[in-house]
């Protein structure tokens, strides 16, 4: 069964907002090291970077015509995800989606296939995170769904989660944990504010993490280099 969702619960714009604030592998290792998608998921252009509300999509192989559905249904601060029933690299996006999504206040785009018109998204500085860049474009025959469950890059997206991307990848955080995220990313943020000055004064991180004598239990030993025979 095809199926469109409307009227999804989402995070609050403030949620996003202070969720937004930390990087994807801040918000990864502070989500007890949770929800980050596959590495081959690349922002399509340096310094790429999104927070918003999930608007998922699950769409046939090279076919986009959910996305235009979802187009339909978008609001400001969305994300949009899509999943692909099947494996895939058809560019499924280009600038004419993206200038529809735009328009309707999502945010960017997170899409485990491809996406061409590269420059011209670029060039609209609108985000978007793929599997793949490739020039050959989509059909529009088949239905898919909106606003379902998806599996996307190895990581299951509900409607409504929230979804971070930066130059290092794609994180997704249950809408229910949200708050328990943030706070965990602010103390990990303070501790390594804390690590990084000791760094940057000489310190080394065997002494910071306590690892000196965890090594030598291990068997770790120092010579010098005169006495290896």
């Amino acid at each position: 069964m095809s199926i469109a969702v409307r009227n999804i619960a989402r995070p609050t714009a403030d949620q996003l907002q202070r969720l937004g604030r930390f990087g994807v592998a801040t918000i990864h290792e502070a989500h007890g090291r949770i929800g980050l998608m596959a590495p081959h998921m690349r922002p399509i252009y340096p310094g790429a970077r999104a927070v918003g509300a999930a608007l998922t999509v699950l769409a046939p192989p090279g076919d986009n015509m959910m996305m235009h559905v979802a187009a339909d249904l978008c609001q400001a601060g969305d994300i949009i995800v899509v999943a692909l029933s099947s494996a895939n690299t058809d560019a499924m996006l280009g600038d004419l989606l993206a200038t529809s999504f735009r328009a309707h206040g999502g945010v960017g785009v997170v899409i485990d296939a491809g996406c061409r018109d590269v420059g011209e998204l670029t060039a609209m500085k609108f985000p978007v995170w793929s599997k793949a860049i490739s020039a050959k474009g989509a059909v529009k025959a088949t239905p898919g769904s909106v606003n379902v469950p998806v599996v996307c890059a190895g990581i299951v997206v509900n409607p409504g989660d929230a979804v971070v991307g930066d130059d290092d990848g794609v994180v997704v955080v249950q809408r229910a944990d949200i708050e328990a995220v943030i706070a965990a990313s602010e103390e990990r943020e303070a501790r390594e504010t804390k690590v990084r000055a000791k760094l940057a004064a000489g310190e080394v991180g065997l002494d910071i993490y306590g690892m000196r004598a965890k090594l030598e239990q291990m068997g770790l030993q120092y010579v010098d280099a005169k006495d290896r025979k």
